[in-house]
């Protein structure tokens, strides 16, 4: 087989990130049957129950990539999706795929990669919990605007000028960093988001205000970012630009008010970095307080234009809930929360336990979970400064911590540092309770706190991104006795 050779293929499984596991069934341009051996052939965008055919676009020594070039049969688990911009947005890749059946496969998934990658048995999987909402369940967007804007296939094929392609405010085309897709709706946050996106786009655009380009890195507008309370009417309408343009700002937020009034704070963050983030160095508040506020739980949690929050609030309770039924706290318990953020978690859990210490790098995450601790009133929770990428001994040695009876961490996607890993292993906690948005290098650091001292009795799969590859989960290690 050579790379563009067009093969008959039938999907028979499902990989993670969304690549089919193709059986060949012939070489179409050679009308031949193939032994496939052990060569496995993956397919984008496919899933099982699809028989189609497929140019390669990669050829290795024991596996093969491609994409669809016609369809023989689609699956009978394909349905239609809901967004006119599937397949051209980056997000909500499985938007195409029966709920019930993203939930089986993201299981499998998660079991999978614990077993192959882990190298991992004899644990018990509970069933994945599935999202509440599967549209609109987002309490964050961050849109961008660009002056490069995404030109559909449509506009191509019409052969006619295209107009507006210098300003666009919406998402980013995968792989194209300076591309952005002009959108007018979203099914992930909510139909106010929606609108206050095409308003803030309508009102710049007449203005002809100019857009941060990353090559001259000039230009005013960087992002728009809308964040939601789940449990009250909060609503934050957070503006990310390059410089201070008060005047412009007050007439965007009168405007914005006037056709809004649901918006409770609108802030303006400067960012005058050359990177592509949604934070500013500063920000000026024009409206409100500044902050919006959410509960999980029974708990208040305040959020600033740049907090970090569990984006889909209402799987978070259940995650948090999931994390505290694994602990199985008697109330007595010493407790370490490593990358313990704004201290959600830890609050969460105050009432059943007796002393948690929080461990996070980020210092206005531990502001933050310093105004939470006193909006709940808890006295049991310290959070501390410190950089997980170094070790965390000498740091406990200096504040005289107690020894922790349970350590709970949520890293980021890469997970753990090697040093954090041989640290908790000195620790020696009863049980570890390990969070993570990526199995992979989840069970890559459970392999290594597994490594004669811990065993993993369980693991509960929880899906917060419905229609995405993205899976949360949830581990328990105990000490071997």
């Amino acid at each position: 087989m050579k790379k563009g050779d067009l093969i008959e293929l039938e999907i028979i499984d499902y990989a993670f990130e969304g690549k089919g596991i193709a059986k060949i069934i012939k070489e179409v341009h050679k009308h031949e049957e193939v032994n496939p051996k052990k060569f496995v052939v993956f397919i984008d965008n496919s899933y099982p129950g699809d028989k189609i055919i497929a140019q390669l676009t990669k050829i290795k020594k024991t596996y093969a990539e491609g994409k669809i070039k016609e369809f023989i049969e689609k699956s009978p688990y394909r349905v239609e999706p809901r967004c006119k911009y599937f397949g051209t947005c980056g997000g909500c890749k499985q938007q195409n795929l029966d709920y019930k059946i993203q939930l089986k496969y993201k299981e499998e998934q998660v079991i999978d990669i614990f077993e192959r990658i882990g190298g991992l048995s004899s644990f018990e999987i509970n069933s994945i919990i599935p999202s509440e909402k599967i549209f609109f369940y987002r309490n964050k967007m961050e849109f961008s605007f660009a002056t490069k804007r995404w030109i559909t296939e449509n506009e191509i094929a019409s052969m006619q000028e295209v107009k507006d392609k210098d300003f666009a405010l919406g998402l980013h085309i995968p792989n194209f960093f300076d591309k952005v897709l002009d959108i007018d709706e979203c099914f992930l946050q909510s139909e106010l988001s929606n609108k206050i996106l095409n308003f803030s786009r309508k009102f710049f655009k007449q203005r002809n205000s100019s857009i941060y380009s990353t090559q001259t890195h000039s230009g005013f507008l960087r992002n728009l970012v809308i964040r939601q309370s789940a449990h009250s009417n909060d609503v934050m309408v957070n503006l990310v630009t390059s410089e201070e343009n008060e005047k412009l700002m007050i007439e965007f937020r009168d405007e914005l008010l006037n056709n809004f009034p649901e918006i409770t704070t609108f802030v303006n963050n400067i960012n005058k970095k050359k990177s592509q983030v949604a934070t500013g160095d500063y920000e000026i508040v024009y409206h409100g307080s500044g902050y919006i506020y959410d509960y999980i739980g029974n708990y208040k949690f305040r959020i600033s234009a740049n907090s970090f929050f569990q984006t889909n609030t209402l799987q978070a309770e259940k995650l948090y809930k999931t994390a505290m039924n694994f602990a199985l706290l008697k109330g007595d318990e010493v407790i370490y929360d490593l990358y313990s953020g704004a201290g959600t978690i830890p609050i969460f859990i105050s009432k059943n336990a007796k002393e948690i210490y929080g461990f996070e790098s980020v210092s206005s995450a531990v502001a933050d979970a310093n105004i939470n601790i006193e909006i709940n009133n808890v006295s049991n929770f310290e959070p501390l400064l410190w950089d997980l990428n170094k070790s965390l001994l000498p740091f406990i040695k200096q504040k005289k911590l107690p020894p922790p009876d349970i350590i709970i961490a949520d890293p980021p996607r890469n997970g753990m540092n090697p040093k954090t890993i041989n640290d908790i292993l000195q620790l020696n906690p009863e049980k570890i309770i390990y969070i993570s948005c990526n199995p992979a290098t989840q069970a890559r650091d459970i392999k290594l706190l597994c490594n004669e001292k811990y065993k993993l009795i369980k693991i509960q799969p929880i899906d917060m991104f419905p229609h995405t590859y993205h899976i949360e989960n949830v581990a328990l290690l105990k000490k071997i006795s």
